[in-house]
């Protein structure tokens, strides 16, 4: 089965922004003025390109042969066999491609962890303070309850991903498949955008 996981909140703001910039870019083409207008689409060019490869593109997937990581200007493709240590930070990092001088590390950029957010997960299995009356009863938790929250206790989004990583890797090894090599290239669609960003911008310098 295939997951994927991205920043939420990027992705629905990226989503908005292109919306609010195919609104603009309609109303400046009907309404044309020259030079204002051209500096006005250069300037939306521009912010587009970037709001795209950072927010809407970067994509991580995890898939029945391996891991799909989208980031901003490279897609990478990691057979589960060559996944060698993940490690999770504030982004989740991969080593792959052997040890010593050839292993090399892929670092995700979703999802990520931000201090918020783990302070957060840390202060989730902390019991909270019983308040109401003189006579108090402590609510009953079973061992399945427990258990749970001691498995969620300082892990963010990031970290599940990472684990989940781990375990398609480590399942791969004891099947001893062949690692295969990874496969990296460009992001044809970001690059594209800003190939079309930068030509806005060369527009409306010589216009002006």
């Amino acid at each position: 089965m295939k997951h994927t996981y991205r920043s939420k909140t990027g992705f629905v703001l990226g989503c908005a922004w292109l919306v609010f910039v195919a609104f603009n870019v309609w109303d400046l083409t009907a309404h044309y003025n020259g030079k204002p207008s051209m500096v006005a689409l250069a300037v939306l060019g521009a912010m587009t390109a970037l709001v795209y490869a950072i927010a809407v593109r970067p994509a991580t997937v995890v898939g029945e042969e391996g891991l799909l990581a989208r980031n901003p200007l490279r897609t990478t493709f990691l057979p589960w066999a060559s996944v060698g240590e993940v490690t999770v930070t504030h982004s989740i990092a991969v080593r792959y491609g052997g040890e010593g001088a050839d292993e090399q590390v892929l670092r995700l950029w979703t999802p990520m962890s931000s201090a918020r957010e783990r302070s957060k997960a840390q202060r989730r299995g902390v019991p909270k303070p019983q308040r109401g009356g003189r006579f108090r009863v402590e609510a009953t938790v079973s061992r399945a309850e427990q258990a749970a929250a001691e498995a969620f206790t300082g892990k963010t989004h990031a970290d599940f991903v990472g684990d989940q990583i781990r375990d398609r890797a480590e399942a791969a090894h004891r099947r001893a498949e062949p690692a295969a090599p990874a496969k990296v290239t460009w992001s044809y669609d970001s690059i594209a955008v800003l190939v079309v960003a930068v030509a806005l911008i060369i527009a409306a310098i010589v216009i002006a």
